[in-house]
């Protein structure tokens, strides 16, 4: 039996000060699984009202590595209170010189590929290795099937118990634009709390796998053997956007399948133009079980670094996704400015219903909604 470690957090705490905000300390909580519950003094003590951090507070705790005040200030940018939104944008604003530097690598791929495995074992590799690693889980459709992301999340036991780890899932917000800037902003606190190697993982394949192409360095895409039927479910923009294409499962029997599948894709991407100046998109197989597989995935992520720093595609993509950033956010906020209007709330209920109901075309509708504002 495995021996059991006491947490070092007080009970009261143990929530924030854990790499994972949905995980439940031992010992702390429930009792379930076989998991103690707290102890008498535990139950008898009266929990800690968290003290309010100041914009100092969090800019020093994140500075420090603080993982309880670097998991506050990713709740504070989640935040729509007007009043969260701007001590965010301020304290963004001082951590920004100190963000930049880690390697952004976006993950992705198709249903039962095994890429929660990948990124688990991949993490705790480079834990191992000594980086610091933060894992961002990005879903937009979880507001719709219930908790999908945590439902992941919590099967990386072993990720979580690295010291060096920090997994968060970031919420859609309701729509793609809400995951694209809730994710940047936490993937600065991130890199500003020293993590040098963030890993944004994306479920499904669709648009939200272009917006994320957007936030990274480099791009991931995780396939399984079979590439006949793989290719016919795939959408082909989602190939596009890769840097990389790896056959995972190669492993036991598995393994010529996979290395036939690694060159079908191969001989797929000689048709297509590379998502990156300068570097010519790959077709590989790997193992999430086998740890020579995942060291050969990491230098092909370094040589990509190298090669993009050199020739100046790093900093041109970087400057070119701030920007996008930028105007998405202006979109955004002017339609939120357009739809809080009040008058705006006054005339939509009725031309809805005449567009519902077929007795105004909708493009009349945006017409005539334009022509009173």
């Amino acid at each position: 039996m495995p021996r059991k470690i006491k947490p070092e957090w007080q009970p009261e705490d143990a929530d924030e000060h854990h790499q994972y905000a949905g995980f439940v300390a031992p010992g702390v909580s429930g009792g379930h699984d076989g998991m103690p519950g707290p102890s008498p003094s535990a139950r008898r003590r009266p929990l800690k009202k968290r003290r309010k951090l100041s914009l100092d507070d969090f800019e020093k705790g994140i500075l420090d590595s603080n993982i309880s005040v670097l998991s506050q200030a990713i709740t504070l940018v989640e935040s729509n209170n007007p009043e969260h939104e701007k001590t965010a944008q301020a304290l963004l604003q001082r951590i920004l010189p100190k963000s930049g530097t880690s390697i952004r690598i976006g993950i992705t791929g198709v249903p039962g590929a095994g890429k929660s495995t990948l990124i688990e074992n991949m993490g705790c590799m480079l834990c191992e290795m000594g980086h610091r690693v933060a894992i961002l889980a990005v879903d937009p459709s979880s507001s719709v099937t219930g908790g999908s992301i945590l439902g992941d999340k919590t099967r990386m036991e072993n990720l979580v118990k690295q010291p060096n780890a920090f997994i968060r899932p970031s919420p859609s917000g309701g729509s793609l634009g809400g995951v694209g800037r809730k994710s940047r902003e936490t993937m600065l606190l991130c890199e500003a709390a020293g993590y040098d190697v963030i890993l944004v993982e994306t479920v499904g394949v669709g648009q939200n796998e272009v917006t994320v192409r957007s936030m990274v360095d480099f791009y991931l895409l995780i396939m399984l053997s079979g590439a006949g039927d793989e290719l016919q479910g795939m959408k082909k923009g989602v190939i596009e956007i890769a840097d990389l294409l790896a056959v995972n499962k190669a492993d036991g029997n598995n393994i010529q399948p996979a290395r036939l599948a690694a060159a079908e894709y191969g001989r797929v991407l000689e048709f297509l133009q590379p998502a990156t100046q300068g570097w010519k998109t790959k077709a590989t197989t790997c193992s999430a079980f086998e740890r020579p597989t995942l060291e050969d995935l990491w230098k092909i992520i370094l040589e990509f670094v190298e090669t993009t720093h050199a020739s100046g595609a790093h900093d041109g993509r970087r400057k070119d996704q701030s920007i996008q950033w930028m105007h998405s956010m202006i979109e955004e906020e002017l339609r939120n400015r357009f739809l809080r209007s009040e008058k705006i709330q006054q005339l939509l209920p009725d031309i809805e219903h005449q567009v519902a109901n077929n007795t105004l075309p909708a493009t009349s509708a945006v017409y005539q909604i334009m022509q009173e504002i």
